[in-house]
């Protein structure tokens, strides 16, 4: 196993979550992080099922985008989060959990949410929040989040709330369900402010949502993306995959998008990770890797769309994720070129995501107005791009087994904790085998 090693890192014991070294190691074609504890054995999870590939996706990189007024480290990632001065990637986007409640009980979910009965953070505590944000480098990106966050009757306020203090790009991630039903409560959202609606879409199977949502809601979740499409609102389909269940419905969900453009704007797949409600040790054989995830996609969608198209992270690490642009024009799907991967700046991530997922709401007459000029064909290039394009992506959040050190001070997804300020995704959800987590409590534990 030694002999095989392509890089070294530190992670966590998935028992005792002891800080312990790591390696990528190589075997038989596959790549997997292979540690050891003193205390609880050896432990090896796959992470890549081609090791060319991962050759290729893997960049290490100094780059040090610092977050502003970090927290002095002492006790060593990821034990100082908040963030600390070890972390290397400034915020791109920031969770907001408004709410512990949910209008689901996901077999699936990675925070457990499920009661409709909490005590949800007030608007005062929110506006703190923001204040802590903006002297953390801010205005970022914001993400309404829970729980299920349109359990709150104020998101609307909420979003204003925001707006007024400077934080211009809103997404609500949703199942969908409220947004399904109520469209005088969505609209009072579009007219706050929300940019885009970040959508749980599993597929279209009854075996899927069993298995991932607990019952069948596909009609909902289709007539949310209907209400959207009415309010100009653009539309992100957030699968969550795993292997087994629905990783035979990639092609079909974008295929689904393709037909839906440009309101649905991206596919942004995320791999089941093995935390929160579903935190079991889990069988390698039940990973479903970046890697697998794109060999799917061009298998399913016929070589419309090639592994090669695609290409990782570039303000993240670059194990976390992946990305590519399409253009459809005439019932053919190309892809955009892909440009140099180089490490870019959180601020740029922001801006290219806000730009991607957000609907155009350009005023040709406007601008005509203003610059003297005839826009129309500028005008007609722009929204031939706007309307055309989608973007198909995807994130491979880090559990206990996978955790990778190195991968978490490059995260650039920051969750807001009252306790402890700003908290990578990764490591706020992560649980031990126990179900013991480093920073996830209740709003009524946080108290």
């Amino acid at each position: 196993m030694k002999n095989n090693i392509i890089a070294a890192t530190k992670s966590l014991c998935p028992v005792c979550l002891k800080k312990i070294s790591a390696d990528y190691t190589a075997e038989d074609g596959k790549v997997y992080l292979f540690k050891e504890c003193d205390l609880h054995g050896s432990f090896k999870t796959l992470v890549w099922d081609n090791e060319d590939h991962f050759r290729q996706f893997y960049k290490p990189d100094s780059s040090r985008d610092k977050p502003l007024n970090a927290k002095k480290s002492e006790a060593g990632c990821p034990f100082d989060c908040g963030i600390c001065e070890s972390h290397r990637q400034a915020t791109c986007c920031v969770l907001l959990e408004v709410t512990d409640r949910c209008n689901l009980n996901c077999p699936v979910c990675f925070a457990k949410a499920g009661s409709e009965v909490s005590s949800d953070p007030s608007l005062e505590k929110i506006s703190e929040w923001y204040d802590m944000l903006l002297k953390s480098g801010g205005p970022f990106n914001i993400q309404l989040s829970g729980g299920e966050p349109t359990m709150r009757h104020d998101l609307d306020e909420i979003i204003k709330l925001g707006k007024s203090k400077g934080f211009d790009f809103f997404q609500l991630n949703t199942n969908g369900i409220r947004i399904g039903e109520d469209m005088e409560y969505l609209k009072k959202l579009a007219d706050s402010g929300l940019n885009t609606v970040f959508l749980q879409f599993d597929g279209f199977s009854d075996n899927t949502f069993e298995y991932l949502r607990g019952k069948n809601i596909l009609n909902k979740k289709l007539k949310a993306i209907e209400n959207c499409k009415k309010l100009n609102i653009g539309v992100v389909l957030v699968p969550t995959l795993k292997k087994g269940i629905n990783d035979h419905e990639i092609g079909d969900i974008i295929n689904f998008a393709a037909d839906n453009m440009p309101h649905i704007r991206s596919v942004h797949f995320q791999p089941m990770s093995f935390f929160g409600r579903y935190g079991k040790a889990p069988d390698n054989e039940d990973r479903m890797t970046i890697y697998k995830v794109l060999e799917e996609i061009e298998k399913q969608t016929n070589g419309k769309m090639k592994i090669k198209d695609f290409d990782s992270g570039s303000a993240e690490h670059s194990l976390c994720s992946f990305h590519g642009d399409f253009f459809k024009e005439n019932d053919e799907i190309k892809p955009v070129k892909l440009k140099s991967n180089s490490c870019c700046s959180s601020q740029s991530a922001r801006k290219s995501v806000a730009r991607k997922w957000s609907m155009m709401k350009f005023d040709p007459g406007s601008a005509k107005e203003k610059s003297g000029f005839n826009l129309q064909s500028i005008d007609s290039f722009l929204d031939k791009v706007n309307n055309n394009k989608i973007s198909i992506s995807g994130m491979a959040f880090q559990d206990v087994w996978n955790l990778d050190i190195d991968r978490l001070q490059k995260c650039y997804i920051h969750t807001v904790s009252q306790n402890s300020g700003l908290i990578p995704f990764c490591a706020y959800n992560l649980t031990s085998l126990s179900g013991e987590g480093l920073y996830r409590k209740t709003f009524e534990q946080q108290e």
